[in-house]
């Protein structure tokens, strides 16, 4: 099965780049990735949807991948959920939302904090509004660590590598060019924007943020799936807890010899779990 390519327009007008597997018929879910990465995390992922009968919207997020800068290098949190609205209003029926990391926080806040019911579902991947801070940290570094480029490939899969030993396989470096861009000097560099990293940029809202970000927690009405890689230093079970308790019809599921990056690292386990979940608490409440 092949994907497609499509063009989306997000919030003030910002051109956002998709794959799109599965028939146009099918309902819709919008995966959204995290911070640094592209639409190419969730490839796997998004064909075994489409073998399941859904549509998988798989988008690159403003900045990264083939997707549009933010001219006056707006990375909000907000700008980020805008644009998750934006393109659940050109799917036409209200899709399911996966989200990991930046892409979970993107999908809580365009839903709990929208006037209306944006999706039919939320899959929040590995993220909570209460996190480990050397885990932020962690993913932080790494990305400010590669700002500078690589000399080639093998460097850059080097890099991936330091950053998931607990990964056994290894990195395929030629793999690597669905998520570098080379420069002008023949340098690879990450395919987002360097902005993206400015000011005090991290993978959940911090303190000033957390008021807005626990309304929309607690707005949250549809099925609500977290799943957490047992192995990550990002989620806490506190978190985990509080996210339960603020979200009471919400499940949880563990992905063992998983970390942050869950789909990356146990893509089968993660895919049917999402799709397990589609098919018991998505679907009954669909209309026909």
């Amino acid at each position: 099965m092949q994907s497609r390519v499509k063009l989306f327009e997000g919030f003030e007008g910002i051109p956002l780049t998709a794959d799109v597997w599965g028939d146009d018929d099918d309902w819709p879910v919008l995966l959204l990735h995290g911070g640094g990465q592209t639409r190419h995390a969730w490839g796997h992922t998004g064909q075994a949807l489409a073998e399941s009968g859904w549509r998988a919207i798989c988008l690159d997020l403003r900045g990264h991948g083939d997707s549009g800068w933010a001219r006056n290098g707006d990375y909000s949190f907000t700008s980020f959920a805008a644009d998750c609205i934006a393109v659940c209003d050109q799917l036409e029926r209200p899709p399911v939302l996966v989200g990991a990391s930046l892409g979970g926080v993107s999908a809580i806040l365009a839903e709990g904090n929208s006037d209306r019911v944006v999706s039919s579902g939320l899959v929040i991947v590995d993220i909570t509004h209460r996190s480990n801070p050397d885990g932020i940290q962690r993913i932080k570094n790494f990305m400010i660590s590669g700002l500078g480029g690589f000399a080639t490939l093998e460097e850059a899969a080097r890099a991936i590598a330091d950053y998931t030993p607990h990964r056994s396989r290894s990195i395929n470096p030629a793999g690597l060019r669905k998520v570098l861009r080379q420069a002008a000097d023949g340098r690879w560099h990450w395919h987002w924007d360097p902005r993206f990293m400015a000011g005090k940029r991290t993978e959940v809202p911090g303190a000033d943020f957390q008021a807005l970000f626990e309304a929309a927690l607690a707005n949250i009405r549809v099925p609500t799936l977290l799943v957490r890689g047992k192995l990550s230093d990002v989620v806490t079970e506190e978190g985990v807890r509080d996210f339960l308790a603020k979200v009471p019809q919400a499940k949880l599921v563990d992905v063992t010899d998983a970390a942050h990056m869950v789909a990356g690292d146990r893509n089968d386990i993660f895919s049917n779990a999402v799709i397990e979940f589609l098919e018991q608490d998505i679907l009954p409440s669909l209309p026909c």
